[in-house]
């Protein structure tokens, strides 16, 4: 079975001063990453280029240039955002996270060298039998937690959970794999940022964010590792948060059902409603830190179905989507109004304008803003 391939790749047997290319191991829209053998130390290593491909090309002589001069900047920019990554990934020393060896430039790009890790995705594992069961999932997750909990104190957020990128050993221990901080920086910078995200998995502030307006945090990776939790208990991953925001704004009941609902006779209380905490619309649901949510698998079980005591929220005047446990029935999140003030009395609508002598008026025209440059013009 043939791996990825790409036309931009590049060729088997190409050397990148003392590594040799050996194959490709996986293809995307931000670049390619190859196996290559390092000669210095004889060993495989794992070599992510700077190859966007809707801003860059390869040349013949096997250099990377924009694919216009219009596009020069965000490229640019972009790169980077690449080099800081990787030089920030580079600082951890943690067994779960996927080690950072270097990071150079040649052929008017960058190149990361990380460790070659052998195992199988953890997307691959869950159709295997018996993979789902709660303490094969408990011996998986800690370690995780453990990983992500280091780069979270760094002030760094991973962005890209998603079953894909996690790895599961040939030992059994798990590894985060291909952190997306500056893919989904360079996905801002070209408003291409629905495709660098992966529905279901990545939580709804993750489709509002500019350069200059950044809500994510740990909340964010908290959210993605739930809802890997949720594929995993329920068989299926999450409703994606763009469909959840778009009945949670309507007055409706949010979409996604809890784990507690759909494995509730398979999983502990506590497990679940972790999974469920995790999953909050709302990021100030949520956990806000990885130790939070550890205590959350921690607690003791109970013997009784798993209760969701989401916050209300009703003290925080500027919120206006809200967690509603009133009732018996499941609690689920809508739109409110918070904070005790009436709305505001509707404003009368404006006359139009009357046309000056000798011209028209068209009724289609609208009011448009100067343009702005490329970088940094993303509707919020």
């Amino acid at each position: 079975m043939s791996g990825p391939q790409s036309q931009y790749a590049l060729p088997i047997g190409y050397r990148l001063h003392w590594f040799q290319i050996e194959s490709i191991l996986g293809v995307g829209g931000f670049g390619i990453t190859y196996l290559a053998r390092d000669g210095n130390l004889k060993r495989s290593v794992a070599i992510k280029e700077f190859l966007p491909s809707d801003l860059s090309v390869r040349r013949e002589d096997s250099s990377v240039e924009p694919i216009s001069e219009n596009e020069s900047e965000v490229f640019r920019w972009g790169l980077d955002r690449f080099l800081s990554e990787a030089r920030t990934l580079a600082r951890f020393q943690h067994p779960n996270i996927v080690g950072v060896h270097s990071v150079f430039e040649a052929n008017n790009t960058a190149y990361m060298v990380m460790e070659y890790e052998r195992g199988r995705s953890f997307g691959t594992v869950l159709r295997e039998p018996d993979s789902c069961r709660e303490e094969n999932l408990r011996a998986l997750l800690m370690p995780l937690l453990d990983g992500l909990e280091q780069v979270h104190a760094a002030g760094f957020v991973h962005r890209d959970i998603k079953p894909n990128n996690l790895l599961v050993r040939d030992d059994g221990s798990p590894v985060v794999l291909d952190f997306g901080s500056a893919r989904q920086a360079l996905g801002v910078e070209t408003r291409t940022l629905t495709s660098l995200v992966t529905p279901g998995f990545a939580p709804f502030e993750q489709y509002n964010v500019t350069r200059d307006g950044d809500k994510q945090g740990p909340w964010t990776d908290i959210y993605a590792l739930g809802a890997t939790l949720y594929r995993a208990v329920t068989g299926k991953g999450p409703v994606d948060a763009l469909t959840r925001a778009g009945a949670i704004l309507k007055g409706h009941k949010d979409v996604l059902v809890p784990a507690t609902v759909v494995a509730g006779d398979h999983y502990s209380a506590n497990f679940l409603h972790a999974i469920d905490r995790a999953l909050a619309f709302q990021p100030e649901a949520r956990p806000q830190t990885i130790a939070e949510w550890r205590v959350m698998f921690q607690q003791k079980n109970d013997d009784g179905p798993a209760a969701l005591d989401f916050p209300i929220g009703a003290e925080d005047e500027d919120k206006t989507l809200a967690i509603n446990t009133a009732g018996p029935e499941v609690p689920y999140q809508k739109t409110v109004r918070l904070g005790g003030q009436p709305p505001a009395p509707p404003v009368p609508p404006v006359p139009p304008e009357q046309p000056s002598s000798g011209g028209s008026v068209d009724p289609d025209a609208t009011t448009r803003r100067p343009g702005k440059s490329r970088i940094g013009r993303l509707a919020a």
